[in-house]
């Protein structure tokens, strides 16, 4: 009796155990195919792969598209190239609906035939700023700057002035070639100076760079430390990270020739090739498009890509985008080329400055 009773217990406790692994299991499985695009069955929910960044902005605006529509959206946020690389390894059984990342991988993408026409009405947004093919689309404006610890005093400050002696050791910039931001330091200096007058610059430089970084954000707290003294950034998150974290640097813009300059950086969308739900996709690329939205990005410190909008006021008071690029020219830059020409002035880059 007494072993009947211990073989009883003893299946009970098998049984809740095999109960308890299911649910793990299934709990682990769904958590593993969060980010794979497969819908909830209903065939209304649908994929969109960012370059992140832009994340809160994201999580508002879908939540009122599916309010409005009842299509739900599932976000997967990666680098800018690992987006692009990513719906290019899953051509065989396509995920993604949406591509939003940054120049010049939007250009890669279109040339390695990723992306797909959405039919989208693009009217709203300037001619340099989309694909004239409509491969793709600008939805955020977003611009290369500088930041500087508050203990540095950044009126008028000019490229020049990051070669003196007092910056060496506490300045770093991320590194072209591998980071967005870094990439449009060396784009940049070659539209101010030209090619070789931008290795000389930058070669030049080397002498006070604290040395390679891959990513542009983890150089926002040096800076705010005191670690190093100035770093490049981007106006978007860095106007983030002082709302979000309260960080105390400075934005600035370095001259040359008394004319302070930066290239965009925007957030650019475009139809997947192959995407499983392209009429629910293209009703979400023309709501993110849509007055509505856009007007709602100066509160996350992007620029609308609307030229209706473009000079749109934040709703909550504070800085602004739009406020950190006044007296700014922004450069044209002609990213096809920069993506024809990248690899060699990379290696370019990696010869003058010997990293």
């Amino acid at each position: 009796m007494r072993t009947s009773n211990t073989q009883t217990r003893l299946a009970r406790t098998i049984s809740r155990s095999t109960l308890i692994i299911a649910y793990i299991c299934a709990i682990t499985l769904t958590a593993a195919c969060g980010g794979t695009g497969t819908d909830s069955g209903d065939g209304k929910t649908i994929t969109v792969y960012s370059a992140d960044g832009v994340g809160s902005w994201y999580t508002t605006q879908f939540a009122e598209f599916k309010k409005q529509t009842g299509i739900s959206v599932n976000l997967v946020e990666a680098g800018s190239g690992e987006v692009v690389n990513r719906v290019d390894k899953e051509q065989s059984n396509p995920q993604a609906d949406v591509l939003v990342t940054l120049p010049p991988f939007i250009q890669k993408a279109k040339s390695t035939g990723l992306l797909q026409d959405s039919g989208v009405d693009t009217a709203a947004v300037a001619a340099a700023d989309k694909d004239a093919e409509g491969k793709y689309v600008t939805l955020a404006g977003n611009y290369l700057n500088f930041i500087a610890n508050p203990s540095v005093d950044t009126t008028n400050i000019t490229w020049d002035d990051l070669l003196k002696p007092e910056y060496k050791g506490k300045f770093q910039y991320s590194t072209p070639g591998q980071a967005g931001d870094g990439t449009a330091v060396l784009i940049l200096l070659q539209n101010l100076l030209g090619k070789q007058g931008a290795l000389d610059y930058l070669a030049e430089l080397q002498a006070n760079n604290v040395g390679p970084s891959s990513s542009t954000g983890k150089l926002q707290a040096k800076v705010d430390k005191g670690e190093l003294l100035i770093a490049n950034g981007d106006v978007q998150m860095n106007l983030a990270n002082i709302k979000d974290k309260g960080s105390k640097f400075t934005l600035f813009f370095p001259a040359a020739d008394g004319k302070r300059a930066t290239v965009a950086v925007p957030y650019v969308m475009g139809m997947a090739k192959g995407a499983p739900h392209q009429p629910e996709a293209k009703k979400l690329m023309e709501f993110l498009l849509s007055a509505e939205a856009q007007q709602t990005l100066p509160d996350a410190f992007a620029v609308p890509a609307r030229t209706d909008l473009r000079d749109a006021p934040a709703a909550a008071a504070g800085p602004s985008a739009a406020a950190a690029l006044k007296g700014v020219e922004i450069v044209n830059v002609d990213w096809n080329k920069v993506l024809q020409e990248l690899e060699g002035d990379v290696a370019a880059y990696q010869k003058a400055t010997g990293s």
